[in-house]
């Protein structure tokens, strides 16, 4: 049924009053008032629970409150008193319930049952855990005995580090590395592009640089609505006189102006803070030709200032001692011309002088970016560009400075870190095989987009999910969900419905497990797990809240268990059981694998406040095969698949609502942007409606420029006029996936290129809004 949009602009700032309302709404809707005030107090602090939503880091000493607005309503939908119980799928058939929208489906409550799907009946039906965990067992046999890399096991980036360390130490001795994460679909692009660059595939910016940063250059995130935590920081700097440079192609309302609702006088008076001090909203995959035009207007005011018997503005002698590859950047800069930079980045010469300025003067710098430099052709060229300007000014490896991409699920970067990769050169594997008696495979397994490619070919025969809603987040949906059936096994291992249990292979289960807020009973008592926030640094979480039902096992157990029934005993193998009662015991193996990071992990996890992984370049040290930080310049200007040839052609940059995290969608409420109602909208500039003859209100269709000759359209889109780019447009992930081809992807990462898809558009009707 189709939802009537409303458009109703908003002109207050970011968190206040508004943000209070939108967390009392949900809250209600949920059905857990009062009783989840208990949770949200405890949540992201010491003796509490990690955040299920985004993985921002965790101050020290905490705020009063450590949840956001996006926070509490991630929090609201696992304690929610909804249930999916087997009566809700006795009454519904999966061809019925696609139907639904990603709203719904999530509306429907916490699975309750592991369930077992009959094609025959098209529906789901109840089953024993001991029947279920047995005939996937028996089926991962079968598969192995032909070829073990026709199996897949996917994380989404929600499991704690101690079900993640078990279950790619389950994948590995299955026989595959076809360990696809959700890291593949957003910062892979990061986890190559900073090895290259300077040694380490995480940030090198904590908490306290936040209190010695001068000039914040902000690229790509939308902080406001995917990790509204970081305003806090965001907000005590600028009030300590840091200035922010934002570069985004919407001008987004929590880069804009921010009211902190634990501080009584700002809620109590009409004093906002001013997060920006300059706005670019640069063109969709731009963002190389704006930074290459800073660092041209840099290496002229540092000529300038030799020239006149000055310093310069570069470091030289960081530069000389600290990076190789100076004289390469240096001739790429010198060749560009300031008009297809200009042309390129959105921005004119003016703009990108008045950063470098400022940039030139300011001592401490800190780099932000979100997938709006990493879901592009050249997203890895883009974030090595960022490194670059960083670089010809020290500011990697001192207080106050450094690179700090923004991750977006809560543990997906410590996922990565203890062996939750597609590529073994990443993994100590002559570690494991000594830890556990058996030869890892070394061969490079499946990542995300090459997981895609081997279902449509017919090469992958299981497909196991920790977590998330693989389907409905990949690129190419239609031919996904046509193949995905052809598979011998899938396995989702969840909280809640989603569209992607909605489709299955021949043999297919659902089975529920604890949510993180849930306490996790085992045999030695209540457990704790970890994961690893955005900095690099390592939490415990503990549960505080019954299950949603009795039938619910832990993550651990369940992978512990198919592991068992798949692999059958083994000499000096992992004590899957030991492991499940008590995690302890996972914890020491994982300190056993990775010593130098996780020495003294019982000791140290339990420490308030938690730890830090050493990341050498904090320190210096360039892990590279330069054994240097290095200057790396980008093939070209231009990051998108779009040529800007054709001027017909748009870039689409796919969006997340301020109701919604990844693919779970909590409303239809998007209230910065003004849209109520209705998520099928398409954001035009006004001067693309006049040239493209659209009205406001007009329905749409937009249609993927590709070249491999399949056509993909995503039709019913109402037009809103926007603050856009020209040549740009947005609308939201993940309706919008159906337009991305699976080609489109970052060179060398295999990132979707979601952030500037080529686009048509196609009118199709008057639709007043």
């Amino acid at each position: 049924m189709a939802r009537k949009l409303h458009l109703e602009p908003y002109e207050g700032p970011a968190g206040g009053w508004g943000s209070i309302k939108s967390v009392a709404r949900h809250m209600a809707k949920q059905g857990v008032m009062p009783g989840a005030t208990a949770e949200l107090m405890v949540q992201n602090k010491p003796d509490g629970f990690m955040c299920v939503s985004c993985a921002w880091a965790k101050p020290r000493p905490t705020h009063a409150a450590e949840f956001c607005e996006n926070g509490a309503k991630a929090t609201f939908a696992e304690i929610t008193k909804k249930r999916a119980t087997p009566d809700f799928f006795a009454k519904h058939t999966a061809s019925e319930v696609r139907e639904w929208s990603d709203h719904d489906l999530e509306e429907v409550g916490r699975l309750t049952h592991p369930m077992r799907f009959n094609h025959d009946l098209d529906r789901y039906e109840p089953v024993e855990w001991d029947e279920a965990i047995s005939d996937i067992g028996r089926e991962l046999r079968a598969i192995g005995a032909r070829d073990s890399r026709r199996a897949v096991f996917y994380t989404s980036g929600r499991a704690s580090l101690e079900a993640s360390y078990m279950y790619q130490l389950f994948a590995r001795m299955f026989g595959h590395n076809n360990l696809p994460d959700s890291s593949n679909m957003c910062h892979e692009s990061t986890s190559v592009a900073l090895p290259e660059s300077i040694g380490v595939p995480v940030g090198t910016v904590r908490l306290e640089d936040f209190d010695e940063v001068d000039l914040i250059l902000f690229f790509g995130q939308n902080v406001g609505s995917n990790s509204p935590r970081m305003l806090h920081q965001l907000k005590d700097a600028v009030e300590r006189g840091t200035t922010i440079i934002t570069f985004n192609p919407l001008r987004e309302r929590g880069l804009e102006r921010f009211v902190d609702p634990q501080n009584p006088a700002q809620m109590l008076s009409t004093d906002q803070t001013q997060i920006s001090n300059l706005y670019y909203q640069v063109r969709a995959g731009g963002d190389i030709a704006a930074i290459t035009g800073i660092c041209k207007a840099l290496f002229t005011l540092d000529r300038e200032s030799r020239d006149g018997a000055g310093w310069g503005v570069f470091d030289t002698e960081f530069i000389a001692e600290h990076t190789d590859g100076f004289a390469g950047l240096e001739a790429f800069v010198a060749a560009q011309e300031w008009g297809e930079l200009e042309r390129e980045s959105g921005l004119t010469r003016t703009d990108m002088e008045m950063v470098a300025k400022i940039y030139a003067k300011s001592r401490n710098v800190i780099g932000i970016y979100g997938m709006g430099l990493t879901q592009h052709k050249l997203g890895v060229e883009t974030v090595q560009m960022l490194v670059n300007l960083l670089l010809l000014r020290g500011n990697i490896g001192r207080p106050g400075a450094g690179i700090c991409p923004v991750r977006g699920h809560s543990n997906v970067q410590g996922q990565r870190t203890v062996g939750i990769s597609e590529k073994p050169e990443l993994v100590p594997l002559d570690r494991l095989a000594e830890q556990f008696d058996f030869e890892p495979p070394r061969e490079k397994g499946h990542d995300t987009v090459e997981t895609c490619e081997g279902i449509i070919k017919g090469e992958v025969d299981a497909f196991i999910g920790l977590g998330g809603n693989f389907l409905r987040a990949v690129p190419d949906r239609g031919p996904m969900e046509t193949h995905w059936p052809h598979m011998r096994l899938t396995v989702q291992i969840a909280t809640k419905l989603n569209r992607s249990h909605l489709f299955n292979g021949q043999t297919a289960y659902l089975l529920p497990c604890l949510g993180r807020i849930e306490i996790d009973r085992q045999a030695s008592g209540e457990q704790m797990v970890s994961m690893e926030d955005s900095t690099g640094v390592f939490h415990s979480s503990y549960g505080k809240r019954e299950p949603a039902s009795e039938h619910l096992r832990s993550e651990p157990w369940i992978v512990a268990n198919m592991a068992k029934a798949t692999l059958g005993p083994r000499n000096n193998g992992p004590d899957w059981d030991g492991w499940v009662s008590n995690y302890d015991l996972v914890r020491d193996a994982i300190a056993q694998t990775w010593p130098d990071t996780f020495g003294g992990f019982n000791t140290r996890i339990r420490e308030k406040g938690g730890f830090g992984k050493p990341i050498p370049a904090r320190e210096r040290k360039w892990n590279t095969e330069t054994g240097k930080a290095n200057f790396i310049t980008p093939s070209a200007l231009n990051a998108s698949f779009d040529t800007g040839e054709d001027d017909g052609v748009l870039r689409l940059v796919t969006l997340r609502s301020n109701d919604q995290f990844n693919t779970t969608v909590y409303g239809y409420r998007d209230r910065f942007r003004g849209i109520y109602g209705s998520r099928m909208v398409v954001l035009l500039n006004e001067a693309d409606m006049e040239r493209f003859d659209l009205d406001k209100g007009q329905e749409i269709a937009l249609v993927a420029k590709a070249d491999d000759g399949v056509h993909r359209r995503l039709d019913g889109l109402t037009v809103v006029p926007y603050d856009i780019p020209r040549g740009c447009v947005g609308a939201y992930y993940p309706e919008a996936n159906v337009l991305v081809p699976l080609y489109q992807r970052a060179e060398r990462s295999h990132v979707p290129a979601a952030k500037s898809v080529p686009v048509t558009i196609v009118p199709m009707r008057e639709n007043t809004a």
